[in-house]
């Protein structure tokens, strides 16, 4: 089992930045992959992007690519999810998941997936 904490959501303005955290504990956390995926109002859970269980690999959904930066730091089980430039369509809930397959942009890839953090970007 791996437990996922997601944090550091919030209300921002347009144009600036923010940086989630996902916290894990269990099972080894670096044997993983992580992903963060978000859950805009009125829409379907989306991929946003993924980081290799090394932390050298990335891949990002388009719509992210150059905004969005993920990082992991194994010492500390955590991912992080840093989001730039933010805009009030990025309003959603986002969540971390782990996934023992890298490069995955399929939810149904991921085992473990935290409880969600709110973001909000106010125009």
């Amino acid at each position: 089992q791996v437990q996922l904490v997601e944090s550091g959501g919030g209300l921002v303005q347009a144009g600036g930045s923010l940086r989630l955290s996902c916290a894990a504990s269990g099972r080894t956390f670096m044997i993983y992959a992580m992903g963060w995926f978000r859950r805009a109002p009125g829409k379907e859970r989306e991929f946003v992007g993924t980081i290799t269980w090394s932390g050298t690999s990335t891949h990002y959904a388009d719509s992210w690519k150059g905004r969005f930066i993920i990082s992991r730091d194994n010492a500390k089980n955590t991912v992080y999810l840093q989001m730039n430039s933010l805009k009030p369509e990025d309003t959603a809930v986002y969540y971390c998941a782990a996934s023992r397959f890298s490069m995955q942009s399929d939810s149904r890839e991921y085992e473990y997936w935290g409880q969600g953090t709110q973001v909000t970007v106010s125009s």
